[in-house]
């Protein structure tokens, strides 16, 4: 049981990692352009997601081991003591299993959006602008978000917001697949990832679009310089260099607006805290950075509001699928934080383990449980019944 349980918690993932891989591998094959993997805020993907378990490794083992020996008396015995309790061979390898799938699946992703200028003609953003206007009575969301929040200090809080996203997506991950008490918790938001990945690709290739800055800048020319406008203006030129000579760049388009994978995603992180994180700071603040994140999508001119609520029907959908393939149900299932549950104490659930062992355990525990049960009723029945004194006999 404990062994269908792990495969049904990676085997999705696996499955959908090893099907778009290989159709951006087509993708590319009939484009005519090489598969790139593309570099991120801290360097490559292959080695920015390994580096940050190995962080939250060692942000889970040497905290814990320092507070219980007051100290770092026996530190090498008690972290290999530790390390051999908790990171058993099934946990270790569905955390390398829940990389791999993720990093595979965000390949793809970047490279089948980078291809999207030279598989689909055609832009809509005049359509998205026209809807965007109906919507406010003619007027820009971006232009009414400028004269409401002003275009100072909320231009620089919302970029922080938005240029976080870069970091907290590696992050949320490393913590997931690291800090989680049920590996197969953590294997529901990392298959919600790549859901995300995939339907945003689908989304984009459905109603190709750039965004409001990059179809009319006009708007966004009063805005301050922000980490948001370098970021801006390195996707412009990086896309402009692509178009012009595919083959003299080693870098991949990123422009695409339609839907809102920053919304999608921080949607998904947040509603998955909500249904299994006991700690309220951490959900509030999910929450929080969820508002501020979608205000910043809107306010920059990355995406039209349309883009924003297929991200949000696109998070929802990834958490949803998440849950199905890897044995999750959408509802709140808070555990109270126990003395072993990391150092913010917010991955729960024990419900169910992260190994054959802990399921042979706990069904071993109900067993006796059951039969403790029901010698307790037999012996009550025998001794109700009529006639029946053995009970009162001395024993000889």
């Amino acid at each position: 049981m404990g062994a269908l349980m792990t495969r049904r918690a990676y085997g999705f993932a696996v499955g959908l990692a090893v099907t778009f891989g290989l159709l951006a591998w087509v993708a590319s094959y009939r484009v005519g352009q090489p598969l790139r993997d593309p570099d991120g805020l801290a360097g490559p993907s292959y080695i920015r997601l390994p580096l940050i378990v190995i962080l939250f490794f060692l942000a889970d083992v040497v905290p814990r081991v320092l507070i219980r020996n007051r100290g770092f008396k026996n530190f090498g015995s008690s972290v290999k003591e530790y390390t051999k309790r908790r990171w058993t061979r099934s946990r270790i390898a569905l955390v390398l299993v829940g990389l791999s799938s993720f990093y595979v699946v965000y390949v793809a992703y970047r490279n089948l959006k980078g291809l999207l200028p030279f598989v689909r003609e055609g832009l809509n953003d005049t359509l998205l602008e026209r809807l965007d206007r109906a919507l406010l009575f003619g007027h820009h969301p971006a232009t009414v978000l400028h004269e409401v929040l002003g275009t100072g200090v909320s231009a620089h809080v919302l970029s922080f917001a938005y240029t976080g996203f870069l970091l907290f997506v590696p992050v949320s991950l490393g913590a997931a697949l690291v800090w989680s008490k049920n590996v197969s918790t953590g294997f529901w938001y990392v298959t919600a990832l790549c859901i995300n990945w995939v339907l945003g690709v689908a989304s984009y290739y459905w109603l190709p679009a750039q965004g409001p800055y990059f179809a009319n800048r006009s708007l966004f020319l009063d805005l301050p310089d922000t980490g948001v406008t370098a970021l801006q203006g390195a996707l412009r030129n990086g896309r402009s260099r692509v178009l012009f000579d595919p083959f003299g760049t080693d870098g991949v388009q990123s422009v695409a607006a339609f839907a809102s994978l920053h919304v999608s995603i921080i949607f998904t992180a947040a509603l998955i805290c909500h249904y299994v994180i006991p700690n309220r700071w951490v959900r509030w603040s999910m929450w929080v950075y969820f508002v501020l994140t979608t205000v910043a999508t809107i306010y920059f001119g990355w995406h039209y509001l349309l883009d924003d609520v297929a991200g949000l029907a696109i998070g929802w959908a990834a958490v949803w699928i998440g849950a199905k393939t890897t044995g999750h149900v959408m509802r709140v299932q808070r555990h109270a934080a126990g003395a072993d549950d990391g150092i913010i104490g917010v991955f729960p659930p024990e419900s169910s383990p992260t190994d054959d062992q802990g399921t042979g355990s706990r069904l071993s525990g109900s067993s006796a449980r059951s039969a403790s049960r029901s010698d307790g009723l037999r012996a009550r029945g025998s001794a109700s019944r009529p006639g029946d004194t053995s009970q009162d006999k001395p024993s000889p």
